[in-house]
């Protein structure tokens, strides 16, 4: 099953170009399941929109996107008009149930971050995805850390019997380096949110190279504070029935600019990954 995350940077820089090379990238790479952060949303009094809802009817697949929160859109087409930077999966196969959780905050307040999770109806069975954002700030990994432990509380609810049952897949983009507390805990090198719950790091496991997904050479990063970092990630739970989701390659995408209409796009400020996980 091939798997693809992406952060889409929202409708910032050439949007309307970008969402064209978006969807190039997509169809090129041809995933399975994808999941998706800082998805373009907009709501009117009259209709709801969503570009993953768009990109998965234009592919012919399913989708559920998170909810808010919403706020004004700055310059609304429309009286009334709100925009969200939502979460979403996109699959090839019907999705049987869906939900979202909201990710805790600073001081333990409710925050705005989701998680919007999805059961899956594949040919090897229902499974659990799950996509989600964490906060993004360099001091803020005390808050990270509650939202991987919320993340972990869900995955124990999705995964069923860990000895038989599918494992979860995570897609996202985590804002936190491999060796920061916050991914740490959740792929137990240091102690974990639940005993018998591991998340594996498939880029770990089989990717070439660093695997940066912020970098120096996309056109966009040219003033970040701190280019040349690993924060998005695929993870598989474990424990897991032997070899059902075990990976076997990583590789990135989307890092280069895509010709659209003559002129060179950069899709996103962010690279995504890949990951094809074995089934059988």
């Amino acid at each position: 099953m091939r798997v693809l995350t992406w952060n889409l940077w929202y409708e910032f820089g050439p949007w309307e170009s970008r969402q064209s090379a978006i969807r190039r990238v997509i169809e090129r790479e041809d995933p399975d399941v994808i999941c998706l952060q800082e998805v373009f949303c907009t709501r009117t009094s009259t209709s709801t929109y969503s570009f993953a809802e768009r990109l998965a009817n234009e592919l012919g697949h399913h989708s559920v996107t998170s909810d808010g929160p919403w706020f004004p859109r700055r310059e609304p087409t429309v009286a009334g008009e709100e925009t969200a930077m939502g979460n979403a999966i996109i699959s090839r196969w019907p999705i049987e149930s869906h939900g979202q959780i909201t990710l805790p905050g600073k001081d333990d307040d409710a925050g705005y971050r989701k998680a919007v999770h999805a059961r899956i109806a594949t040919p090897w069975g229902s499974w659990p995805i799950v996509s989600t954002h964490l906060n993004h700030r360099f001091d803020e990994s005390a808050v990270r850390l509650r939202q991987v432990d919320a993340l972990a509380d869900l995955i124990v609810e999705l995964r069923g019997d860990s000895a038989t049952d599918l494992p979860v897949v995570v897609g996202g983009d985590f804002n936190a380096v491999p060796d920061s507390d916050e991914i740490r805990r959740l792929t137990g090198r240091t102690t974990t949110r639940h005993a018998n719950l591991v998340l594996s790091d498939v880029w770990e496991q089989c990717g070439d190279g660093t695997g940066h997904t912020w970098r120096s050479d996309n056109r966009y990063q040219t003033d970040a504070n701190w280019p040349n970092r690993r924060l998005d990630y695929v993870f598989v739970s474990w424990p897991r029935p032997k070899p059902m989701g075990h990976p076997r390659r990583a590789w990135l995408t989307g890092v280069e600019p895509e010709d659209v209409d003559g002129s060179s796009v950069q899709p996103s400020d962010h690279a995504a990954v890949v990951v094809d996980l074995r089934t059988e």
